[in-house]
């Protein structure tokens, strides 16, 4: 028996193609890609204008169960899903985020997929690609430097130093920079003040770059950002500090989305990767509507599970976008439902059709859930060697009950041969015409009736709690013209309810809302629960530990 390849090896061996070659074959012009290398390009913004007039294709959004330690495959679902499209014929484009260096030099490892359903070329995606976080990070930070420049020099705004919102990033895990004072050493240095750090992914400007739809809504969207607050309260924002247009600028190249490949060379955008706690979660705005004019089928992912990943792709980006989605995947895998039945990680390749079906309440949650914004579900088994058939067909017939259907996919073994019926049923359920896309909620509703109805409708909380002070900031909110914005709910991803250890479907928690941020960049109002960090720290042992060049100049450890 052949020994298994890892995904790194495999990535390796992957024959691709000049990025041109797979910019023709969606009629993208050689000019109007600008090339970093061979294998990977931006997309200009002139030929984005360009296809204005063209029809839309058919959008599909793969997400999945609550995440567990036993993995789910999300992202190597979605890449197999957009092969398998293209192996029936379809002209289909893949559109994921782009991995944050943090996780991968902590404890998450790589995010381009798997087994023979990868993006490449893997390493670069991994690592710096073509720049886009770094050009994040000196954006957010021109910010704070303009904010505390502009104190230091006489502070005509009238800031608040005790009331400055705006951190700065890094994009990389470092608990010791969650709390700093800032301008110590002396009068030469400014005036000292708390402040910290957020990883790079949970930026507004990161989440900004993803909703905007051009250079000009990039650019007014960055003016808007309040920084902080004066002595009498009232707002300042990015442009009252001129900082916008600086901003912009810094951003112009990691504003067009970046083109590679499939191992099986079928077109991928890989660009933007907010936060999926603190943000959206979803790929750029701009990649997603450009892939949309150029493919039959567009593939894409949100972040960690339904609860968390499908409702705010639902009720912020398909929202602010205009996007109407034509059919959903649910990924589950079978050990992955037999931990939300309770069992421990290591007893995961035992059968346990018991656990099993305990588990699929979990599944069965997030068909409810995606079926309430109008958009037609089919569950995706990602399977392992470990699966029994008696548990495969628990799965099935529990999703039967809940009249889906699941289908077995061995794209991680098998390549898009693996998962040809799942792409079979979504263009069954895409063009049957079952869509009827609404958001949770209308935008006219008080912030605080839309953090209700997530938590009751979504989460099936029983209770939502919030003292004084956040009702009357989301009140205030409202009064300043902001009381139409969405809710970006901050949450654990492990939970329906805010309890990470809480599995399975829970019903009747409370969800304590402790705190609310504005994003008015952005355009959505974040609400904060339970413990969300903003900035992650490494694990005792970090990746980071076993990553190093070989002699051959290849990155080990990085997978």
């Amino acid at each position: 028996m052949a020994a298994v390849k890892s995904d790194i090896e495999i990535a390796r061996a992957a024959k691709k193609r000049p990025i041109s070659d797979i910019g023709a074959g969606l009629a993208i012009p050689a000019g109007a890609l600008a090339p970093y290398g061979s294998d990977k390009a931006k997309l200009s913004a002139d030929f984005i204008s360009s296809l204005s007039k063209r029809k839309d294709g058919k959008l599909i959004l793969v997400t999945a169960i609550n995440p567990t330690p036993a993995g789910e495959g999300k992202t190597t679902t979605t890449v197999g899903l957009g092969d398998g499209l293209n192996r029936i014929g379809k002209k289909a484009v893949i559109c994921v985020r782009e991995p944050s260096l943090g996780p991968c030099f902590g404890t998450k490892g790589g995010a381009a997929g798997g087994g023979y359903a990868q993006v490449v070329p893997m390493e670069d995606i991994n690592l710096h690609f073509t720049g886009d976080f770094h050009a994040i990070t000196s954006a957010h930070n021109l910010l704070s430097a303009m904010i505390d420049n502009h104190i230091y020099w006489g502070n005509a705004e009238n800031i608040d130093v005790r009331r400055i919102a705006w951190r700065r990033v890094m994009d990389m895990n470092d608990r010791a920079l969650r709390q700093v004072i800032a301008s110590l050493g002396g009068v030469a240095n400014g005036f000292p003040r708390e402040s910290g750090f957020d990883i790079t992914v949970a930026s507004e400007v990161m989440a900004i770059l993803c909703l905007a739809a051009d250079l000009e809504d990039l650019e007014k969207r960055l003016g808007n950002i309040v920084i902080g607050y004066r002595f009498d309260r009232s707002p300042v924002f990015a442009r009252d500090l001129k900082a916008d247009k600086a901003m912009t600028v810094l951003l112009k190249d990691a504003m067009q989305p970046n083109l590679v490949q499939t191992l099986e060379n079928n077109p991928a955008f890989v660009h933007g990767g907010p936060f999926a706690n603190i943000a959206h979660g979803c790929n750029s705005v701009i990649a997603t509507k450009t892939a949309l004019k150029l493919g039959d089928y567009v593939v894409t992912e949100a972040g960690f599970g339904a609860d968390l990943g499908a409702e705010k792709f639902f009720d912020i980006k398909c929202r602010k976008a205009g996007l109407m989605p034509d059919a959903a995947v649910i990924v589950a895998t079978v050990r992955a439902l037999k931990m939300n039945g309770g069992i421990k990680k290591e007893e995961l390749a035992v059968e346990n059709v018991e656990a099993l079906k305990r588990g699929c309440s979990n599944l069965g949650r997030h068909i409810a859930n995606v079926r309430k914004f109008g958009v037609p579900v089919v569950v995706a088994i990602n399977h392992f060697t470990s699966d029994t058939d008696a548990e495969v067909a628990a799965v099935k017939d529990y999703v039967a009950r809940h009249g889906a259907d699941a289908i077995v996919c061995r794209h991680w073994a098998e390549g898009s041969a693996g998962i040809e019926e799942l792409a079979q049923k979504v263009v069954e359920l895409a063009e049957g015409g079952q869509a009827k896309f609404q958001p949770l909620y209308p935008d006219n509703l008080p912030l605080m009736e839309k953090i209700e109805i997530i938590a009751s409708k979504i989460y099936h909380a029983g209770e939502v709690t919030a003292d004084k002070g956040v009702r009357d900031q989301l009140k205030a909110w409202e009064a300043q013209g902001y009381g139409d914005l969405p809710i970006c709910m901050a949450k654990t991803q492990y939970s329906f309810s805010t309890d990470p250890n809480l599995r399975g479907a829970p019903e009747g928690h409370v969800v304590d809302v402790r705190e609310v941020r504005l994003s008015a960049g952005a355009g959505f109002v974040v609400a904060i629960t339970g413990e969300i960090m903003t900035m992650p720290g490494l694990p005792k042992i970090p990746s980071a530990e076993r990553i190093f060049l070989n002699e051959a100049g290849f990155v080990e450890g990085l997978f």
